[in-house]
């Protein structure tokens, strides 16, 4: 399951690159979360690199060896309709979320920008 320190390290600005039979895609790292004791990832593919203005996201099933941190996560291919299914509803729950967190005035009673 991918702890607080996977979550808040995937909240910065962390790129990936896949390697696809289209050729390589670089993705933001949008957040890493977890779903019936599975991790997943979500990635924002970025057009040349620098941005995205379809505003699709990719969720994968993703994987760190615990016996050796330095070796790169596993990311994996959601088959099961089911699974990504379950995967989806996560992530959209955790865009409410930060929606949700943008609303809420801070203690100062001023947005939080």
């Amino acid at each position: 399951m991918a702890s607080e320190k996977e979550r808040e390290i995937a909240e910065e600005e962390m790129m990936v690159t896949l390697e696809l039979d289209d050729g390589p895609v670089t993705c933001a790292v949008v957040t890493i979360f977890s779903v019936d004791d599975k991790d997943y990832i979500a990635l924002l593919p970025l057009e040349n690199g620098k941005d995205n203005t379809s505003g699709e996201v990719w969720l994968y099933g993703y994987s760190e060896n615990p016996d050796d941190p330095n070796e790169e996560p596993e990311l994996r291919y959601i088959e099961d309709d089911d699974e990504y299914e379950k995967a989806s509803e996560a992530f959209d729950e955790y865009l409410d979320s930060c929606e949700f967190d943008e609303m809420v005035p801070d203690e100062d009673g001023e947005d939080e920008e």
